[in-house]
């Protein structure tokens, strides 16, 4: 009994030399004593991942097993991109999901399509991860009640930031793309449409408010259905109709009544006739002398009472304003206009110069009233 009590204990003393010599080698159900760390960025580089230094088997050496370990790294990470370790893979899909959640939860529905703006963290992943939420929105997407959706990925950062408009239209995307690029003008330094998604990079994006708004703006009427131009929205005018009502404002004279008013001196309102054609129509067509050259981009601001810019004569809301353009279209929308502004007296010409021409009438004509003349070409005047 006692012999075979020496015994165990012999072999259990045995059993724990061997144990304390031999520290550096695993055995199941024991802890190596080995300093545990998080793996750096610069190990992540050099091929060396954390959780499988921490075992090994007998069989094998550590160096051996690190520099196996090390190559199998290197092969697999060459074909991610540069920057995703696999260690931080998971939490880079968690922090898109997160993203993409909050997102869909602020996004709008236009016309029965789900539009947003997702301004995310910049990221040392850059555009490839951008296209990881884009990614995780594609399939948060894929549910029955969404058929349609359209959004826009940004990733702030100093000089250029990418951009990226994701759709389940390409149609879409290269729609919004388009409202972009005009809303940032000179501030698209690249931009392509590939795989039904449209790409740019964006200098100083998000330095100001408009920027968020504009491209808040630019999903949401890219988003909305396309009408059919034949049938108008509600309140509108075809032109004929604009002209029409234009026309029934105003009390129309032929060329002869307009010469016979400007050479009649019984009126106590002044009379003045305005050629409001555009220089090369002058100059192919000929010109009435003794009439005033404005041109229609000023003919308010020369003919409204309240306005500094306003021609001398144009002091009293009585004067006889006779316009004229080459065959009377654009001459009856102005004279309408100056009604607009208080000028009851404005009418047109009907026929225009090519009617005052047609009857014989003469290049040159006296006038009661004139005011000084205007250079056509003159810009208007902003106002302080």
């Amino acid at each position: 009994m006692s012999s075979s009590r020496s015994r165990s204990s012999r072999s259990h003393q045995r059993s724990s030399s061997d144990v304390s010599s031999s520290r550096s080698t695993s055995t199941y159900g024991q802890v190596i004593e080995r300093p545990f760390r998080l793996p750096s960025v610069s190990d992540r580089s050099e091929g060396l991942q954390g959780p499988s230094t921490m075992s090994q088997t007998p069989s094998r050496s550590h160096s051996n097993f690190e520099s196996e370990s090390g190559s199998r790294s290197r092969s697999s990470s060459a074909s991610r991109p540069a920057g995703l370790g696999n260690t931080f893979d998971p939490i880079r899909d968690q922090v898109a999901h997160t993203i993409v959640v909050r997102a869909t939860y602020k996004a709008e529905t236009i016309d029965g399509t789900k539009v947003g703006v997702i301004l995310t963290l910049p990221h040392d992943a850059g555009e490839q991860f951008l296209k990881v939420v884009a990614s995780r929105l594609k399939r948060a997407m894929t549910n029955p009640k969404v058929e349609c959706y359209l959004f826009i990925l940004a990733l702030p950062t100093q000089g250029l930031s990418p951009l990226l408009i994701c759709s389940s239209d390409e149609q879409l995307s290269e729609r919004a793309g388009l409202l972009v690029n005009s809303k940032f003008l000179n501030r698209i330094a690249r931009h392509e449409l590939r795989h039904g998604r449209w790409g740019a990079l964006v200098r100083d994006l998000c330095t100001t408010t408009y920027d968020e708004a504009a491209l808040w703006d630019a999903v949401r009427k890219a988003a909305r259905k396309p009408i059919d131009p034949l049938i108008p929205p509600p309140g509108s005018r075809s032109i004929s109709q604009v002209l029409e009502r234009a026309r029934a404002r105003l009390q129309r004279i032929t060329p002869e009544q307009a010469l016979h008013e400007l050479q009649d001196i019984a009126p106590l309102w002044p009379v003045v006739l305005v050629d409001i054609r555009p220089e090369a129509q002058r100059k192919a067509f000929g010109s009435i002398a003794g009439a005033l050259i404005i041109e229609r981009n000023v003919l308010e601001w020369r003919f409204d009472p309240r306005c500094a810019a306003r021609l001398p004569i144009a002091d009293r809301y009585d004067l006889r304003v006779i316009i004229f353009c080459q065959e009377s279209y654009t001459s009856s929308l102005a004279a309408a206009s100056l009604h607009d502004l208080g000028m009851l007296n404005a009418t047109d010409m009907i026929g225009g110069y090519a009617a005052w021409k047609e009857a014989g009438l003469p290049d040159e004509v006296e006038v009661s009233s004139t005011a000084p003349p205007t250079e056509g070409r003159v810009s208007v005047p902003v106002e302080e």
